[in-house]
């Protein structure tokens, strides 16, 4: 599709970025391809691949772990299936003889070879499912393997399949605790691919991580060392990441020199009126009644749902719109999905869950509300439209936030800057401690095992030794425990499972949260929204985890408040920045939700606070901070009160505007402002990692504080408001209300500070 005229003329449209249609660069099939799968691909319309296909694969066949780093619909799958396919498929002259399989590699004496596949999500990886099988020769044998599979697919996939598709969470619970059952299987792999790699940062790639490497530990005990094939949309130093996240020293082998064509495509950036969420509605009701089909993305799930409601209130077609996102039970999330496929669902507002590489074909535009955080992801989920022939339409529209308002300001950070390197830190002790505990469950550790888990693994084992979870002996670390290790980790969050929300009046499950965010969203007294219908929650059992709900119609929704307090266990590093110093160490957390308050629907409003009886949370993680010394507090001359309100803007700010130097967005930090701390004796301000033994974020924040500081100053003394807005100083996760801020002070202080 081409920009529309009432969208190119509207003046909410302030940049429009044009990018024409791509030629694509052709490439020849490799030498080693199989007649059977070359002949299978050209029956099915891919007469030649890219080069950046062939270059990957061709690293990949020889022995070459890599990186292949291109944008979204450029063709990643076909770079690593052509050596999968090589090396699992069977040969047509041997499936049609109509023997069984494995009987026939038995009498010819050919080895069996395996291909695992790991995405983020079950979903993805049943997309692969039907792609593979669309691409391969006949005979191939091809299984998912996810916690929807039954028995006979298990074994399937164990003791038959060439390329099994699954997830990291299916490889750390079932597949490596009962690696004996899969000897034959992880014996003969020969590949693995992670797709959607830039995905694993942060806390969960840390978690993914230590998976890979008890993979390629068990692996090598029964004589086979994989080739690691990792795909990503485009990122920077994706070679350095990866080697991080498999284990290795030096960085992977990258291709990152995308050579397929790609449709014309416009990105707008669109300034609101009002809110973003409100500009969101309605240009998808007005794109879907052009005739186009979109999505929608949305940073809450609340907010996902409030869209599709309202915009399906304004669309004048007939033609249907629907929320998507996590938390949906699994036929509900594949029927939506189908209904995207075959054009049934003209859009969707969804959240970031519609972000991987699910092929959808026919989506004309992407509207994305507020930047999410890292260009990485801004790009894929840029890419769900113009897939093949179609042009694509993307409109970002601008939230009331400092980043945001950072980045409108400065349009070529967006378009003119590489994609942001992956944050990760694999040697987390709060992480890899549990899966060392997990490995030595599956096969003693002994001191070689540093060659997957790192130096610091006999440290880490002593220390779980201690806590009586191993037993040391002259042959290494033995697990004690009847349990298993795996049990207790939780690959995608730092509070064990999900809490469920259940239904009071029949039992039906609506919906899970995570237990993190459990105490802020499912709280006794909050309304919480599930596909459109509002739930007021009647009973909240964390211990439990589960929270009892009653469907309602209300005219408000509620907000927790919250309140936090920061102590420093150890300051490992510090150095001058400007007239002060910037620090970073561990750090504990204390937080507890306190109330809630009720706001109206229409206005916002506030109605009234209701107290919560709710325990503090308490965590050790990764922090950087500010000192802020008394001489430059002393120039200011402020009072007490002046100077809080001032730290606390200035903190609010620089969360905001973090992801434009770190990978994250600002639900994966947080952050605490005070007079005068009791552990630095100063003024200080703290951001922190929001998970447990922290995520890589605070310290990059650390490495890059004096660009990171100016960039604050910047926005405090260019934002257009008056004394202080969601633009720069008002945080939509201040516990406290945002109140106490000064915007004005802030701006000297960091002014002063800076020096």
């Amino acid at each position: 599709m081409t920009i529309p005229r009432w969208l190119a003329d509207d003046p909410r449209t302030v940049v429009v970025r044009h990018r024409d249609r791509l030629d694509g660069r052709v490439g020849e099939w490799p030498e080693w391809l199989p007649e059977p799968v070359s002949r299978s691909l050209v029956g099915s319309g891919i007469e030649r691949p890219w080069c950046h296909q062939r270059e990957a694969a061709d690293l990949a066949w020889s022995g070459h772990h890599v990186a292949i780093s291109t944008p979204t619909a450029s063709g990643k799958s076909l770079a690593y299936l052509l050596p999968v396919m090589a090396a699992t498929a069977v040969p047509a002259s041997l499936a049609s003889l109509g023997v069984p399989t494995d009987d026939l590699r038995s009498r010819l004496g050919v080895a069996r070879h395996t291909a695992l596949y790991l995405a983020p999500t079950k979903a993805l990886a049943h997309d692969q499912r039907q792609a593979a099988r669309a691409l391969g020769p006949h005979g191939w044998q091809v299984a998912t393997l996810d916690g929807d599979s039954g028995p006979a697919e298990r074994q399937f996939a164990r003791d038959h399949a060439g390329f099994v598709l699954s997830n990291p969470d299916m490889l750390h619970r079932s597949v490596l605790p009962d690696h004996a059952r899969w000897a034959g299987f992880l014996g003969s792999l020969r590949y693995v691919v992670v797709d959607e790699a830039h995905r694993y940062r942060g806390v969960f790639g840390a978690q993914v991580s230590g998976v890979l490497r008890r993979l390629r530990r068990l692996c090598a005990a029964y004589g086979a060392h994989p080739v690691f094939v990792l795909a990503s949309a485009t990122a920077t130093a994706a070679g350095v990441s990866g080697a991080k996240l498999i284990g290795e020293d030096a960085p992977l082998a990258e291709v990152c020199d995308d050579a397929s064509p790609h449709a014309a495509r416009d990105v707008v950036l669109w300034k609101p009126d009002e809110d973003a969420p409100h500009d969101a509605t309605e240009l998808l009701a007005r794109l879907v009644d052009d005739g186009e089909q979109v999505i929608a993305f949305i940073p809450s799930r609340s907010q996902a749902e409030l869209v599709a409601l309202r915009a399906s209130d304004r669309i004048g077609s007939g033609r249907r719109v629907a929320s998507y996102r996590s938390g949906y039970l699994a036929d509900d999330r594949r029927r939506l999905e189908a209904a995207l496929r075959c054009g049934d669902l003209a859009g969707v507002a969804s959240t970031n869950a519609l972000e991987l590489g699910i092929d959808i074909a026919g989506l004309d535009a992407v509207v994305v509300t507020g930047f999410p955080g890292t260009l990485g992801s801004f790009w894929q989920q840029a890419g769900r439209a113009g897939r093949g022939e179609r042009d694509a339409l993307v409109v970002l529209i601008a939230r009331d936030d400092p980043l945001d308002a950072h980045l409108f300001a400065h349009p070529e950070l967006i378009f003119d800057r590489p994609v942001e390197a992956t944050v990760l830190h694999p040697q987390n002790p709060y992480v890899l401690g549990p899966h060392l505990a997990a490995a030595a469950q599956e096969a003693p550790l002994t001191a070689a095992d540093a060659r997957w888990f790192g130096a610091g693994l006999g440290a880490l084992a002593d220390g779980l030794t201690a806590q009586g979870l191993l037993r040391r002996r002259s042959s290494g670390w033995y697990w004690t425990r009847p349990e298993r290790a795996v049990d207790a980790i939780d690959l995608r969050g730092a509070g064990g499972r999900p809490v469920e929300i259940i239904e009071a009046s029949s039992g039906r499950v609506i919906g899970s949260v995570d237990r993190a965010a459990a105490d802020r969203t499912v709280h006794e007294g909050a309304v919480y929204l599930h596909q459109g219908e509002q739930w007021r929650v009647d009973a909240y059992l964390p211990a439990d985890g589960i929270a009892m709900v009653a469907s309602v119609e209300l005219p408000y929704y509620t907000q927790p408040r919250s309140v936090s307090d920061v102590r420093i266990i150890t300051e490992q590093e510090r150095r001058r920045c400007g007239r002060g110093w910037v620090c970073r160490g561990e750090v504990e957390l204390a937080g507890q939700v306190q109330a809630y308050l009720r706001r109206d629907a229409v206005t916002g409003d506030v109605w009234d606070e209701t107290p919560l009886d709710l325990p503090v949370r308490r965590m050790r993680t990764q922090s950087m901070w500010w000192l802020v010394p008394d001489d430059v507090v002393a120039g200011l001359a402020y009072s007490a009160v002046r100077l809080g309100s001032a730290a606390h803007a200035a903190e609010h700010t620089a969360i905001g505007l973090l992801p434009a130097f770190a990978p994250c967005d600002r639900w994966d930090i947080g952050g605490l402002s005070t007079v005068m701390h009791p552990d630095t004796g100063m003024c200080t301000i703290f951001v922190h990692d929001g998970a447990p033994g922290g995520a890589g974020f605070a310290d990059r924040g650390f490495e890059l504080a004096d660009e990171w500081l100016a960039a604050t100053l910047d926005r405090l003394e260019h934002c257009g408001c008056e004394s202080g807005c969601p633009m720069c100083v008002v945080s939509p996760k201040c516990g406290n209300g945002n109140q106490m801020l000064d915007k004005s002070s802030a701006a000297e202080l960091v002014g002063a500070l800076i020096g």
